[in-house]
């Protein structure tokens, strides 16, 4: 298809539908923005009006503050210019979509961030049929399996138990907006007795909450009295926490990381953690494969990641793929 008929197209502010005159998480102010996620690298401030989920608006409310939103329920059809679209579940975070674009009688679908493990905290990815499929590519190398999060989970909870034993904090890191939520509600499947938090986690987990998320009971770490012994205690903060005077507080304390980086070994030996969980918001290396096929789709653009892979692993097998190269980050 010839590129001026394109749906979307890469340019220096981000993806843009030219039959719509939107942008798609864009990286610089324009006038029309779709969102397709709350998490820093897709929604950023400064746009004229933010198209989004209604699920997504109290985290954009949070995030951004204020701004022109028009939200709508997952799969209701709204005009933009001259392109008909809708938003459907990504299954990444709360509030998570996909953007189906129809234009010329073709159907396009940007998946932004997205997974196909099952979340207790958001809507379950929606496969949308395509002609043309975006699809991002965070762990797009076939080393990159998940195993079961309920199992990581009871690790987690072991992990914890193990501490308390030896007098220990178990300190966990995890991204403030997802991973946080998605980790306390699968170890609330295991046990109940509260977790505390950071104060960059409180406030997700609070928008969460307010969302009709179930989560175990939480206390932030700041109401702790001075000089108590966390010891036993399951603590969750923020990466950027590391290192950080914040972990003063904490005697004696083990660290882990819930991340799908922590597949690879390697990775946590060189952040220095005593831990590493894999639980990732992305789709791993069979599911980015699976998702691409049952979309139907004739042609797929790979993003953000590791996009030579996948694209080589596409043509192979027949489908025209390519990449764009976006302006998104990898936090997982």
């Amino acid at each position: 298809m010839p590129a001026s008929r394109d749906l979307v197209v890469l340019t220096a502010d981000g993806l843009y539908c030219p039959a719509g005159d939107f942008h798609i998480d864009p990286w610089r102010p324009v006038p029309r923005a779709v969102i397709t996620h709350g998490h820093g690298d897709h929604a950023r401030g400064g746009m004229g009006e933010y198209h989004c989920s209604e699920a997504s608006l109290p985290i954009l409310r949070w995030r951004l503050g204020e701004q022109r939103y028009r939200a709508y329920a997952h799969g209701e059809r709204f005009r933009l210019g001259g392109a008909t679209v809708s938003l459907h579940p990504a299954g990444h975070v709360l509030g998570s979509v996909q953007v189906r674009i129809e234009a010329g009688g073709e159907v396009w679908v940007a998946s932004g961030d997205y997974k196909r493990q099952a979340d207790p905290t958001c809507a379950p990815f929606e496969v949308v049929p395509c002609d043309t499929f975006i699809t991002e590519a965070t762990f797009g190398l076939p080393v990159y399996r998940w195993p079961d999060t309920a199992a990581v989970a009871a690790d987690i909870v072991d992990w914890r138990r193990r501490c308390e034993a030896r007098g220990e904090a178990a300190v966990l890191f995890c991204y403030a907006l997802g991973k946080a939520q998605r980790v306390l509600a699968e170890i609330g499947a295991h046990e109940r007795r509260p977790v505390l938090l950071h104060g960059a986690i409180a406030a997700g987990v609070q928008v969460y909450r307010e969302a009709g998320v179930d989560l175990p009971p939480t206390r932030p770490v700041a109401e702790e009295a001075k000089g108590r012994d966390f010891a036993g205690e399951l603590v969750l903060a923020p990466p950027s926490a590391a290192g950080s005077a914040w972990m003063r507080r904490f005697r004696r304390a083990q660290t882990g990381f819930a991340s799908g980086w922590m597949r690879l070994r390697g990775n946590r030996r060189r952040r220095n953690y005593d831990r590493g969980f894999v639980v990732s918001d992305h789709a791993d290396w069979p599911d980015l494969m699976r998702t691409v096929r049952e979309t139907g789709a004739r042609r797929v653009i790979a993003t953000h990641g590791n996009t030579d892979a996948i694209v080589r692993a596409l043509v192979e097998d027949g489908i025209a793929a390519e990449a764009f190269r976006t302006g998104y980050g990898d936090e997982d």
